[in-house]
């Protein structure tokens, strides 16, 4: 029982790290333009069946599919926000019909170009298994969880020394100030819904080459996404890290010593105990005294 247990929990470790990359596109639109992007998981599914088309017509290794993702999900990304942009009254309502509804277009577009059939990578150097001790995991689990370490390293670095990402960072903290001291609200908006899909697009990929997908699962995305959200609190990427880890963790425990068939359920019952008890989230709290 300890062993699996164990098992459950680096599982759900792994697992963890590619949802902080799908919660931290989320946050990072949010953060800017106070807008909730209702598509950003179809733009991940997006990503992981660009993956798996790559993949099954040239054979290459899914990881080859990311320049083809960017430019398919990150021009996605653009054309939605300059349609947001757009609105004029009630920005919040009419933003969150707009992704909805650009959600569900994609979605029918991947069930017309490729069914509604599972899909998974046919790597082998993927599939094999790797052993850490009495551990056990996918290669293509171990080098997703390196590649969201990686990246997640570079938004960090992003948003501290350069320039856009101190915008981001500013606009996300005041709008008016952040147009004060010469920053573009809009520009910058730009840049962080392009940021969004960049980081869109290498978690499709990385959730394609360790778990399957299917067309149905656009939207779970976008809500696990919400959950890890909740569980970070006020936004910082160790937080929404953390909190994609805790998720991630629930979800193989109950797996494991419940039912699959509760996973989700696992889940939102983490998301309601935390925005009832602890409304600033698992670690808001300090963020929000200082």
């Amino acid at each position: 029982m300890i062993e699996l247990v164990l098992q459950a929990i680096f599982s759900g470790i792994l697992v963890g790290s590619v949802y902080a990359l799908v919660a931290l596109g989320l946050a990072i639109a949010f953060g800017t333009m106070r807008i909730i992007n209702l598509a950003h998981g179809e733009l991940v599914l997006l990503a992981a069946y660009t993956a798996y088309f790559v993949e099954t017509n040239t054979g290459l290794n899914p990881y080859a599919a990311i320049p083809l993702a960017l430019v398919l999900v990150g021009g996605l990304s653009a054309v939605l926000f300059l349609m947001i942009n757009r609105i004029r009254e009630h920005r919040e309502l009419n933003s969150l019909i707009l992704t909805f509804a650009v959600g569900i277009i994609i979605t029918n577009a991947i069930l017309l170009a490729f069914a509604s059939d599972v899909r998974t990578t046919t790597s082998p150097l993927l599939q094999d298994a790797v052993s850490i001790g009495p551990l056990f995991a996918m290669n293509g689990e171990v080098v997703a969880f390196a590649v969201s370490l990686l990246l997640m390293g570079g938004l960090w670095w992003w948003l501290k020394g350069s320039w856009y990402g101190q915008a981001v960072r500013a606009v996300s903290s005041n709008r008016d100030a952040a147009r004060l001291m010469g920053i573009n609200p809009v520009r910058t908006e730009y840049v962080a819904f392009i940021a969004a899909g960049v980081l869109a697009s290498v978690a499709g990929v990385a959730l394609y080459t360790m778990s399957v997908v299917q067309p149905s699962i656009g939207h779970a995305f976008t809500v696990k996404a919400f959950i890890v959200t909740v569980l970070a609190g006020v936004g910082s990427i160790p937080g929404v890290f953390l909190g994609a880890i805790l998720l991630g963790v629930t979800e193989a425990l109950t797996v494991t010593l419940a039912s699959s068939a509760l996973q989700e359920l696992a889940g939102m019952a983490l998301f309601l105990l935390v925005l009832f008890f602890l409304p600033t989230g698992l670690f808001g709290a300090r963020a929000r005294r200082g």
